[in-house]
């Protein structure tokens, strides 16, 4: 694996100061998924008007104030987000924030990879999965997850945040 590549994979889509790595500092890795970097002008209807910018910066607010490194990474690729979920074990990552996005009902790869590393995880989802189409209904995640939230919109993000920083002191 390149982890240089995945390094500067991690800074190009979370930005410089959320791919920073912080001595001492315990971390979060919030995860999106497909899809989820056209926030606030796909669907408003169903995923509102924040965009991804917006959620990962009231996100970071959130982690900064307790004294928590957050690093947020999307892509819209399988395998990148296997790669960083791998990657997350020999940093020292303590939880995982997942929208797994579209990949909640198709991914093995991803639920694998997630219980490969053993880091606890909380799975979101903007809308309410239930009460959409029948094949967003089933999630490969749920059964393995510490908890999931869903139909909250953005709020979800910052409720499974909350819940990763009481589960990591």
């Amino acid at each position: 694996m390149n982890y240089g590549k995945l390094a500067r994979m991690s800074a190009k889509k979370a930005g410089p100061k959320t791919a920073k790595i912080a001595k001492g500092k315990q971390r979060i890795l919030v995860l999106h998924g497909p899809n989820l970097n056209l926030l606030g002008l796909r669907e408003p209807g169903i995923y509102g008007h924040e965009t991804l910018t917006d959620i990962n910066a009231s996100l970071a607010s959130q982690a900064k104030a307790a004294s928590v490194e957050l690093i947020a990474f999307q892509s819209n690729h399988e395998g990148d987000l296997v790669d960083r979920i791998q990657a997350a074990r020999s940093e020292g990552v303590a939880f995982i924030v997942i929208n797994p996005g579209g990949y909640t009902h198709t991914s093995i790869a991803l639920r694998d990879a997630l219980a490969a590393v053993a880091i606890p995880f909380v799975e979101v989802h903007l809308s309410n999965i239930h009460a959409r189409e029948p094949f967003r209904r089933h999630s490969y995640f749920s059964d393995i997850a510490a908890g999931v939230i869903c139909g909250l919109g953005s709020h979800g993000y910052r409720l499974a945040l909350d819940f990763a920083l009481n589960r990591i002191r």
